[in-house]
C-alpha cells in the first residue's frame, strides 16, 4: 500500500515457467498487497509454480489470447479492491524493482496511467532489442503521436500501471483479445482524457523472454495504424469506431473467473 492506496500486480502469463520465479523475487513486497497471475493455458509448469510461490492464480480454461489474458487480470485486480493495478510480464524482460515508483507516480493523484519505456535512455538496443523491433518501434509511435498529439516515448512497452478508475471507465471488454489490446487501451485513455506519464525502464531481451515472431511483429504493426486512425477518426468526430462509441461495453465485474486456490 502506498498513500492509502491498495497496489496490486497482475501478470498476464504465457508459458512462463523458466522466468517466473525470478521475476516474483524482485517484486518490492513493501507496497504491494497482492499479486494475481492469470495463466493463459500454459502447456508448461507456469501454474504450478505460481502456486508454488503463493500466487493467487487463475487459470483459462482454454488459450484465449493476450488480450483476453489482461481482461482477466483486470477483473481479478478489481475484485480485491485495488486502487493502484500494475501489470508486469513475467519473463523478466522488465525489472519489477521500478514497481514503487510506477506506484508512485498515480498513488499522489500525478497520473491516471503509467507506463515503462524502454526508449527513454536508449536501454532498448543495449538490452539486445532486434533492429527491425526497434526502428519498427520509433516508426510507429512517431505515427501514433502525430494522430494523437502527444508525446509519449514508446506506445510498445508491456510495463504498465493504471488507477482503478481507469480500469472502471474504459470500454476494455470492447477491445482486441490479443496484442493489439494494449494499444487500445492507451487510445481509450488519452480519448477519455486520463493523464500519461512515463518512467525510464531497462529492458532485457534473451532465449526464454518471451517475444512475438515477424510474422506476428507485422500483424501487429497494422493493427497499430488502425488503431491510431481510429482514434483520430473518433477524436476529430469523423468517425467512431466500436471502442469508441458511448455504449462500449466496460469489464464485467460479476465474471467468474476459474481460479486455482492456494
Amino acid at each position: 500500500m502506498i498513500n492509502n492506496k491498495k497496489v496490486v500486480v497482475i501478470m498476464p502469463a504465457y508459458n512462463a515457467e523458466k522466468t517466473l520465479e525470478k521475476t516474483f523475487s524482485e517484486i518490492y513486497k513493501g507496497i504491494v498487497d497482492s499479486v494475481i497471475l492469470v495463466d493463459d493455458n500454459s502447456i508448461d509448469k507456469t501454474k504450478e509454480i505460481a502456486k508454488n510461490l503463493g500466487i493467487t492464480t487463475i487459470v483459462h480454461k482454454n488459450n484465449l489470447g493476450y488480450g483476453a489474458n489482461q481482461k482477466s487480470c483486470y477483473i481479478a485486480a478489481l475484485k480485491e479492491n485495488a486502487d493502484i493495478v500494475i501489470m508486469l510480464h513475467p519473463d523478466y524482460q522488465y525489472t519489477p524493482k521500478l514497481i514503487p515508483a510506477m506506484a508512485s507516480m498515480i498513488a499522489f493523484g500525478e497520473y491516471d496511467a503509467a507506463i515503462a519505456s524502454r526508449m527513454l535512455t536508449g536501454s532498448a538496443r543495449k538490452g539486445g532489442m532486434p533492429l527491425y523491433k526497434y526502428v519498427s518501434n520509433k516508426f510507429l509511435t512517431a505515427f501514433q503521436n502525430i494522430l494523437s498529439g502527444k508525446s509519449l516515448s514508446e506506445y510498445h512497452t508491456g510495463f504498465r500501471a493504471f488507477s482503478a478508475e481507469v480500469l472502471k471507465t474504459l470500454p476494455l471488454s470492447e477491445c482486441d483479445d490479443d496484442f493489439i489490446f494494449d494499444n487500445e487501451m492507451l487510445a481509450l485513455c488519452f480519448y477519455y482524457g486520463f493523464k500519461i506519464g512515463e518512467i525510464s525502464c531497462p529492458t532485457k531481451y534473451f532465449p526464454d523472454a518471451s517475444s512475438i515472431n515477424f510474422k506476428r511483429s507485422l500483424k501487429y504493426g497494422l493493427g497499430v495504424l488502425k488503431v491510431s486512425i481510429d482514434y483520430f477518426l473518433a477524436n476529430t468526430g469523423i468517425y467512431k469506431s466500436k471502442i469508441f462509441e458511448k455504449d462500449a461495453k466496460k469489464l464485467n465485474l460479476n465474471e467468474e473467473l476459474e481460479y486455482y486456490h492456494i
